[in-house]
């Protein structure tokens, strides 16, 4: 039942006691302001990684050839490794839980390309009709390259979104020609590809197109592929396979870690998910120490309240008070203060996240962060809750000096000076 009389006299001591009590509803704010802001921040860093590294598929590998750091069996020093088709073809054969793989040729010289009157210098990558099956990205319009593409020489090509803004502004792209060091491609589909990097512009076309006419021979500069459900050992233990298989076709040593570069991203997504865990435990670390010193600041206030307050107990005792009445308006006041100040904190806290997606503040501030910083939040479940633990919690601290204020004999607190 509402008390009015109660909730006066808590806010005629608190009227009394402005300063005291505004920094320690301060403390007990700013506690619940870091633990939401940081575990935003969290989320936020923790989607812009996601984003980053969504580009592959988290179950994919990418191996590069490097160069050698030792000599070996008549292989000198700084030998290029140049992977080859049949580099390809064996490992495509001889790796076990093979779910999709796909080569990566280039294109030597400047990457002209252009469509009637639009130009640019996009990046055409000739890669094998499995890559959409390694690579997320997303079919907007047409198809993307198929078998038969590559088994006819197909000069047909696949176009990210953003070249398609460039080159056909104000016209449909499909079954349009453009132009590629002066050879004609015709334009079969558009893609949307998410990015990191902001001029990320794909233009991709078949492998055995750009081997048979640009470079006029079989070289490959990555292989890539996905594994069907495997573990981060089981991936490992597939990394080590290909550096052995790799090391004997190109007479390199296995140990010669320089000499083959492969990316696995099983491990890396593994390591990653590690890490932001890591992150979030410690912002949960953070944030309940701060908000503890809060609570010890309410739990401080109070016992000075309760020796203020001795004689007035002991008034109020003497008149037939009841211990329980004692300790409801101790509570009260304890709760009152922690609940408004957890409230300021936690509006504080998601006001601030709030600014910083809407507004794009980190962009505004530092561009280049901006991609590894994505939608700061924090769930509305772990707000509320927090917040009801700091009650919870703030109500303990004035659990005590209640105790002992309820404890106190009405004599002895009438002798109080």
């Amino acid at each position: 039942m509402f008390d009015r009389d109660k909730w006066q006299e808590i806010f005629s001591t608190i009227r009394k006691n402005k300063t005291r009590t505004i920094l320690t509803g301060f403390s007990v704010a700013t506690g619940i302001f870091m633990l939401i802001f940081l575990l935003g921040a969290g989320r936020g860093l923790r989607n812009g990684m996601t984003s980053v590294f969504a580009q592959d598929a988290t179950n994919s590998m990418q191996i590069f050839g490097g160069r050698t750091t030792k000599a070996y069996k008549g292989t000198p020093e700084g030998k290029r490794i140049q992977m080859v088709n049949d580099d390809f073809l064996n490992l495509k054969k001889s790796i076990q839980k093979i779910d999709a793989i796909s080569a990566m040729s280039y294109i030597p010289g400047a990457e002209t390309i252009s469509y009637k009157n639009n130009f640019g210098n996009f990046n055409v990558s000739p890669v094998h009709d499995t890559y959409k099956e390694i690579k997320n990205f997303e079919i907007i319009k047409g198809r993307f390259l198929n078998q038969n593409d590559l088994e006819e020489h197909r000069k047909v090509v696949a176009i990210q979104d953003e070249v398609k803004k460039v080159l056909f502004p104000k016209e449909t792209a499909l079954n349009k020609y453009i132009n590629i060091n002066d050879i004609k491609f015709k334009v079969i589909g558009v893609f949307h590809q998410s990015s990191f990097d902001d001029n990320s512009r794909e233009i991709y076309i078949p492998i055995t197109v750009a081997q048979k006419i640009f470079n006029n021979n079989d070289h490959i500069r990555r292989i890539s592929f996905t594994l069907n459900n495997v573990s981060v050992e089981e991936s490992q233990n597939i990394e080590r396979q290909i550096t052995y298989k790799m090391a004997a076709r190109h007479n390199f040593s296995k140990e010669d870690k320089n000499a083959l570069w492969i990316q696995n991203n099983i491990e890396n997504s593994q390591t990653f998910a590690g890490l932001f865990s890591a992150i979030e435990m410690f912002v949960w670390i953070i944030g309940i120490f701060t908000i503890l010193l809060g609570v010890i600041g309410v739990f401080n206030i109070m016992m000075i309240v309760v020796k203020e307050r001795t004689k007035e107990i002991g008034i109020r005792k003497a008149i037939g008070a009841s211990p329980n009445s004692v300790i409801g308006l101790i509570l009260m006041e304890a709760i009152f203060i922690t609940a408004a100040s957890g409230y300021v904190g936690l509006i504080a806290g998601v006001g601030l996240l709030e600014a910083i997606s809407q507004f794009d503040i980190i962009e505004k501030i530092y561009p280049p962060a901006a991609i590894y910083f994505i939608d700061p939040q924090v769930d509305l479940g772990i707000a509320i809750g927090a917040t009801i633990v700091l009650v919870i919690t703030g109500a303990l601290a004035g659990f005590f000096p209640a105790r002992k204020a309820a404890a106190i004999r009405p004599i002895e607190a009438l002798r109080d000076e």
